[in-house]
């Protein structure tokens, strides 16, 4: 953790805790919310320094502490996501939320004679430490909030919070209201819905229909799109976690590039900034898609633009790049976003076991490789407690500035916190697939490629050109299968761990129809693979005295890919025979065995 904690201990005051008490508010039940019901799966399961959220709020020179006091409290009973608990038996998880109509919450007050070292950071590490110890979802207030003073003055709030009852957007929001309130401002009146009438929309017939066509839309990717966006023989599995470091451009040419793109295409700024993106990852990765999670995406609609609660739950945007130049891909982009963002509502537990299902039929592990973040257009962007400041004052023309490090189960995760007047978004990449000097490349390619798109169209064939971005290096042996790249040596390694070492050979075979092409673009501009296209993979196993099955093998093989390398997927069939050939390298000599079972690997029907 920060340095700075531990030199505080020589200017820090003994904490003391204040009991605050509000009321006013209405008392409610309901159902939980999708969002909730997803984030409170995850509260359960997850390292709660991994789910757990936090943010600073600094307090303006001159404020009394008990007009913090009074603004947390008024922020306590206008919003009712911060009055809810969620009680449930122990051993289950919860169902319902309930709304207190009045109660307490506690406030820890660390008083110093100085902040020690750069106070904001002091203030962040502060925040990030109260992240530890999970949220006793059923009666613990969803806040653990610190107020930092000097000499009695206060300088910062840092709170952690419950991710079952605050996502990203709704910290940015409450922290908007907090300075309005400090500043003596009027708070405007509530047009978004609170969590438990939220519920009730989201289990209205028009909800449910919403939510069965996001498990539809969904469901196809799953299906269709790469696994991995980042197959290479250095890669690792999706949902491995890595450390990564943050890294952080700021870049006025990136602002007066992205401005003059969206002038020059006719499209919305943050269209030609997801195109982009998109482009530089599916060039980088070596596909033909790119699939890509946007979490804040679910904000769109009023009525929960300015909710105060989760609304954590994926849009998940699956665009095919294979198009001649940038200005179609951007046309191409905006009926793909606002197709995922349609389908960002959908009930996580179905969802899961939708997951579960198919990846097992498929034969894959499919995980949340790739997360773009975009929350520049939120009333206050969560910069950091001095960040905002920092854009306003400074003048250089581009710096990239390395950050902590955050442990994270993507290869590659990006907040964009502002597009003008500079671009300023944080990346962390995984380092199993990105060097240091490969993520600043990637940055610094994006900036390469806007100010290219801000001058005219860009050939898609001349990206590696334009940006200086290499992509992925595979060995010959690797293959695109069902849309995925497979290394066949990889999956005949996996399969022969899976079935107890028995030999094993892998081999590529042309599918049903003959061809050679493993993708057709779908109706919606992605890239659907259809069931019958393209080289399938046969593994050949001699099953010698044992009564292994087709189905045990595949079995066997989808419950260790999780741990595999990177590149496997399951063989579309399996072919059983007594014992190896004796030339076990051939793939004809296996052919010629007597064949004494064979089944289907990876299911396509949707």
């Amino acid at each position: 953790m920060n340095s700075a904690v531990g030199k505080d201990t020589m200017h820090q005051n003994s904490p003391h805790t204040v009991t605050v008490t509000y009321a006013g508010g209405d008392e409610r039940r309901g159902p939980l919310t999708m969002g909730q019901a997803n984030m409170i799966r995850c509260i359960l399961r997850d390292d709660p320094t991994h789910i757990n959220i936090h943010d600073v709020w600094p307090v303006p020179d001159g404020t009394a502490s008990a007009a913090v006091i009074d603004a947390l409290r008024a922020l306590a009973v206008r919003h009712e996501g911060l009055r809810t608990t969620f009680p449930h038996p122990a051993g289950s998880a919860p169902v319902d939320q309930v709304v207190a109509a009045e109660g307490t919450f506690t406030l820890t007050v660390l008083d110093h004679a100085e902040l020690p070292g750069d106070p904001a950071e002091y203030a962040e590490s502060v925040a990030r430490a109260a992240r530890a110890g999970r949220f006793a979802l059923g009666r613990e207030f969803p806040l653990r909030i610190t107020l930092l003073t000097v000499a009695g003055q206060p300088t910062y709030v840092a709170l952690a919070f419950s991710h079952a009852v605050a996502d990203g957007s709704a910290m940015a929001i409450l922290r908007e209201e907090f300075a309005e309130l400090l500043a003596g401002k009027e708070l405007s009146e509530l047009t978004s819905l609170p969590p438990v009438d939220l519920a009730a929309v989201e289990a209205s017939p028009a909800g449910l229909r919403k939510s069965e066509a996001s498990l539809r839309y969904w469901e196809r990717i799953l299906r269709t799109a790469p696994q991995e966006m980042f197959a290479e023989p250095r890669g690792r599995r999706p949902g491995t976690d890595e450390e990564a470091r943050q890294l952080t451009l700021r870049s006025r040419r990136g602002g007066r590039a992205l401005a003059g793109a969206a002038r020059r295409t006719g499209h919305p700024e943050a269209t030609v900034l997801m195109a982009a993106w998109c482009a530089l990852v599916a060039h980088r990765a070596g596909q033909d898609s790119c699939v890509t999670a946007v979490p804040s995406a679910n904000r769109f609609h009023a009525r929960v633009a300015r909710s105060v609660t989760t609304t954590s739950q994926d849009a998940l945007l699956h665009l095919d790049v294979r198009v001649p130049a940038f200005d179609a891909l951007v046309s191409r982009t905006w009926g793909a976003v606002l197709n995922a963002y349609r389908h960002s509502q959908f009930d996580s537990v179905r969802l899961w076991e939708m997951i579960d299902r198919v990846t097992a039929e498929r034969g894959s592990h499919f995980g949340r490789d790739v997360v773009f973040n975009d929350v520049s257009a939120l009333p206050a962007p969560l910069l950091g407690t001095d960040a905002q400041d920092r854009d306003d004052a400074e003048h250089t023309e581009q710096e990239l500035t390395w950050g902590p490090p955050q442990t994270l189960p993507t290869r590659m995760l990006a907040f964009t916190y502002r597009t003008a007047p500079q671009l300023h978004i944080s990346l962390w990449a995984a380092p199993s697939v990105f060097t240091p000097e490969e993520a600043e490349g990637f940055l610094a390619g994006l900036v390469l490629l806007l100010e290219a798109a801000a001058a005219g169209d860009v050939p898609m064939e001349a990206l590696a050109e334009v940006t200086g971005v290499r992509p992925a290096e595979r060995g010959p042996d690797w293959l695109r299968v069902d849309g995925c790249w497979v290394s066949p040596d990889a999956v005949r390694e996996a399969l022969g761990r899976a079935v107890g070492g028995l030999p094993v050979r892998v081999v590529e075979e042309p599918g049903p129809d003959g061809t050679a092409d493993g993708t057709e673009a779908g109706a919606d501009g992605s890239a659907a693979g259809a069931p019958g296209a393209g080289p399938h993979l046969t593994a050949y196993i001699a099953r010698r005295a044992t009564a292994l099955t087709p189905e045990e093998a595949h079995r066997a093989l989808t419950a260790l890919i999780p741990a595999a390398g990177s590149g496997v997927l399951a063989p579309h069939r399996y072919v059983l025979v007594e014992n190896p050939p004796t030339e076990p390298d051939r793939s004809d000599a296996w052919r010629r065995l007597k064949t004494i079972d064979e089944g289907t690997g990876r299911s396509r029907q949707v």
